[in-house]
């Protein structure tokens, strides 16, 4: 059992949300190229209602679906109505269809509700194909009976498909819907319409609640003319329970008609006027198919990429027109004009005829005038020769304009001077760099992206990056690294000098020799493999030499090999003197001071 409750809240949103009278057809779908439509679909009711029969009706019903052969499923779109508040869950096939939209009227003299509701079936539609369709839970017997009194006790639902074919003529299909009613009158508008060729235009309704007993005063007008499809639609007898794909007039209390038009619409309409009126039958429209004949391009466009060059006022745009949604090619040579904040800068135009389904894309440069200023807007509109007016008529004349909102000229980075860099000679050669502050000092804009590189060619391609700049290792003495500063589209380029000098070196004066693995030796840090011709003295405090040694020598380890010692016997505990000679050019004074030795 299905739960109502849940069912009425919901219709009761729809209901406050819409006019108690209903919602205006309008253009839900439009379709371009080979196209044509049918309707499928079947009443809930046994018999015609208002007859005197039994006010039932079924929770189920079959329609059938037979495409030709080539007739090739687009869209598929699910209507089902009835009277009360709605039932916008039912099944198809077994499969469970929950209403995506759904459209309500209350009737203005009796108060009572009718609902319609909406589901794109086009999926199931194709795998199936053609075949038996069974909807049933479309359960409305527990509210039918409030409705047998005035004879509005109804239910059904109608599959408007739409399917191509590369037989048909190239045709426009416009899909509307909404839910109106009558009596007494009601007027509708098609808009969007593109009538070329009036040749087998044909109109198609879904209707509900027409009954075959009445028809006061009832008539269908298009632009004035009365129309009627006889036997099976009289002109004063439109809404009357048939089936124009079937021939049926047993489909109770729903119309699924379709009327030609050909000499009720002219060539150049883009709108028709719909009048329906009654004196007495409650008849709603829910949906609407027009087929006119309509071979015209429609011209799109699309920007892909936009390039300036840094520091230019140069821009290169790459940029696509589709014919897409079209029923002709478009003609070589379409205008397209350019604006910048609106006011026309170039034009430019396409190459070659562009087919249905084409595409042309091209590159084009631009000069931004020297009074725009950033950040500006960048349109581009085909057919337009300047002054926003086409040269060709459109399938959709509204489609045609391309914009990329707040672009900017690209400039390269502002950045700071970086001073050079010097660092001690940590042994043959080598030393070890920390660009830290150099990634922060070059920086105007806090925004940048900064990265170093060891020439300029790897800083200009990005390649071979100082992966770890506060660790850089080099052997070389001097050398120049390159900084690439970086902002969304553009780099600049300078760089600073890194040096490896040798550093003076740092004496540990207090040593003790007693082999506890701790400060055995006398240590002198940046000496050794720096100062490769060093030589150093030790002297004690009555100023004879104990010990020379030099880069060949193992550090003092507080044994004489000079004097009295020669034997290499340990030197007492006390003060010494040492005297450094690096022997190198910058540094020409020898190194001396005293040093301390403790067993």
């Amino acid at each position: 059992m299905k739960q109502k409750l849940r069912y009425l809240i919901i219709s009761l949103f729809f209901m406050l949300s819409n006019s108690i009278f209903g919602q205006d057809i309008s253009l839900y779908k439009q379709f371009n190229g080979r196209y044509d439509f049918l309707y499928v679909g079947n009443t809930l009711n046994k018999i015609e209602n208002g007859t005197g029969g039994p006010c039932e009706i079924n929770t189920s019903s079959s329609a059938t679906l037979n495409l030709n052969p080539g007739d090739v499923v687009e869209k598929a779109y699910l209507y089902w109505a009835g009277s009360g508040n709605g039932d916008f869950n039912i099944t198809l096939n077994n499969q469970n269809i929950i209403a995506e939209r759904s459209f309500n009227v209350l009737h203005s003299t009796s108060a009572l509700p009718y609902f319609s509701a909406f589901a794109d079936i086009t999926a199931q539609i194709q795998i199936t194909g053609n075949g038996d369709y069974d909807l049933s839970d479309l359960d409305l017997t527990s509210v039918i009976d409030d409705y047998c009194w005035n004879g509005t006790n109804f239910g059904g639902w109608a599959i408007v498909i739409i399917y191509k074919n590369p037989t048909l003529p190239l045709n426009q299909l416009n899909v509307y819907d909404g839910l109106q009613y009558v009596p007494n009158e009601i007027n509708i508008t098609l808009s969007s319409l593109n009538v070329i060729d009036n040749l087998d235009a044909k109109i198609g309704f879904v209707a509900w609640e027409g009954d075959q007993s009445i028809n006061v005063n009832e008539t269908l007008r298009i632009n004035g003319n009365p129309i009627g499809n006889p036997p099976l639609n009289p002109v004063d007898n439109a809404f009357n329970g048939t089936n124009s794909f079937t021939n049926s007039t047993t489909l109770y209390n729903m119309d699924l008609d379709v009327y030609n038009i050909q000499n009720n619409i002219k060539i150049g309409d883009s709108s028709a006027e719909i009048q329906l009126t009654s004196g007495q039958d409650f008849v709603m429209i829910n949906a609407i198919v027009t087929k006119l004949n309509s071979q015209l391009p429609d011209a799109t466009i699309q920007l892909n990429k936009v390039s300036s060059i840094c520091d230019s006022r140069q821009f290169l745009i790459d940029y696509t027109v589709f014919n897409a949604n079209s029923t002709a090619s478009l003609p070589a040579g379409m205008p397209i004009a350019i604006y910048i904040d609106g006011v026309f800068i170039k034009l430019a135009s396409t190459l070659s005829v562009i087919p249905i389904n084409g595409s042309e894309s091209n590159t084009i440069s631009i000069i931004i005038p020297d009074g725009i200023v950033n950040p500006f807007d960048l349109e581009f509109i085909v057919d337009d020769i300047g002054n926003r007016i086409g040269i060709v008529t459109e399938v959709n004349e509204n489609n045609n304009t391309a914009i990329l909102s707040k672009i900017a000229l690209w400039s390269t980075p502002k950045f700071n001077p970086v001073p050079n860099i010097e660092t001690c000679n940590q042994g043959l050669g080598r030393g070890t760099f920390d660009f830290t502050a150099a990634e922060e000092l070059v920086k105007v804009n806090p925004e940048d992206l900064v990265s170093f590189y060891t020439s300029r060619e790897e800083a200009e391609n990005e390649a071979n990056r100082i992966l770890n700049p506060t660790n850089f290792v080099t052997e070389t003495s001097s050398q120049e690294i390159f900084i690439r500063v970086q902002n969304e589209n553009c780099f600049s380029l300078t760089s600073f000098i890194v040096t490896i000098k040798n550093c003076p070196p740092v004496v540990h004066n207090y040593f003790s020799p007693n082999n506890d693995g701790l400060n055995d030796t006398f240590v002198i840090d940046y000496l050794r493999n720096i100062f490769l011709n060093y030589r150093i003295s030790i002297y004690n405090r009555w100023g004879t030499l104990v010990w020379t040694g030099d880069s060949n020598s193992n550090d003092w380890d507080g044994f004489a090999n000079q004097g009295l010692l020669l034997d290499s016997k340990k030197v007492a505990d006390g003060t010494y003197y040492y005297v450094i000679d690096l022997n190198d050019r910058d540094y020409s004074k020898p190194l001396v001071g005293y040093l301390f030795l403790k067993s």
